[in-house]
């Protein structure tokens, strides 16, 4: 499979302050890839720029082998946008704004667009501004299907939406991709409700990649480990212990070494033996996994 983006040392500057560090990444034909991060980690910068809204300072970023910010319009169509704010023109009715988008697409699939938009249960005739917020993204996500994109961007798609049509929203989305092998770059604050969905994880923290892997590969060889307070407060974040978060009564550890190097590692941190032996890795979903790396605040 051939690679659709392609970032290489990315970085970028905002007044003076760099917001990105080295970025370095590959989308391939087909992959659902999840940029993940808190606010402010860039990805939105990362988004801004794939689509020629920023320009970096510098780097290698490209779009189906095209420089992010000289993309040919030929090209453009074939990319598919969801960003915060959702849909522009407001003032059209369901009904006009379909017909209008539909004249700058060559591949339009009008069918795409009236199959989600007729569960909204209001008739086409109704202005986008007097739908709500979720009825919006329905109608955002109809408009970007119906281009029949090789490429779905999408950032920050859930801002704002409810757990129904939250789902409604990525429901429709997997059944593209399954359909239609639609590549997929998106960024979200729900991380729990992307773990049925991506392929890949790229995580960022401050402006940096601090993983970047299958999701798979990332649940199979990240570990956490819940140990008791007294015993455990003295340890420290090294090249073994990635982060450290505490309560009251435990100090949970996370670590990328497999579990007979970390309970060799513990034994020299003194750590009783009988603790050492009862010690087993606790279960962690994509969430789990997304906090162990960049920490609860």
């Amino acid at each position: 499979m051939h690679e659709i983006i392609v970032c290489k040392n990315l970085s970028f500057k905002y007044k003076n302050s760099e917001v990105l560090h080295n970025i370095n990444f590959e989308v391939r034909q087909g992959d659902i890839v999840g940029l993940l991060g808190k606010n402010g980690a860039g990805k939105s910068t990362i988004i801004n720029i794939l689509m020629g809204y920023l320009q970096p300072n510098a780097s290698e970023c490209s779009v189906f082998g095209y420089p992010s910010f000289s993309i040919p319009a030929h090209i453009r169509a074939d990319i598919g946008l969801v960003h915060e704010g959702f849909t522009q023109y407001d003032f059209m009715s369901i009904e006009e704004i379909e017909k209008y988008y539909s004249a700058y697409y060559a591949k339009w699939n009008r069918d795409l667009y009236y199959d989600l938009t007729s569960r909204l249960n209001v008739p086409y005739s109704q202005k986008i501004s007097k739908l709500s917020c979720g009825q919006r993204s329905q109608v955002t996500l109809g408009l970007v299907l119906a281009q029949s994109p090789e490429l779905l961007i999408l950032d920050d798609f859930s801002m704002g939406l409810d757990v129904g049509y939250r789902r409604l929203f990525l429901e429709f989305l997997r059944d593209f991709v399954d359909n239609y092998k639609t590549t997929v770059l998106l960024t979200s604050h729900i991380i729990s409700e992307l773990e049925s969905f991506i392929d890949e994880a790229i995580i960022l923290k401050e402006g940096s990649i601090i993983s970047k892997s299958e999701k798979t590969s990332l649940l199979g060889s990240f570990y956490s480990y819940t140990l008791p307070f007294e015993e455990a407060k003295h340890l420290k974040t090294d090249d073994v212990i990635l982060n450290i978060e505490y309560n009251k009564k435990s100090v949970f550890v996370f670590t990328f070494a497999s579990p007979e190097i970390f309970k060799d590692y513990l034994l020299k941190q003194h750590i009783t033996p009988l603790t050492i032996k009862n010690l087993t890795p606790n279960n962690i979903n994509l969430e789990d996994a997304f906090i162990g790396l960049t920490g609860r605040y």
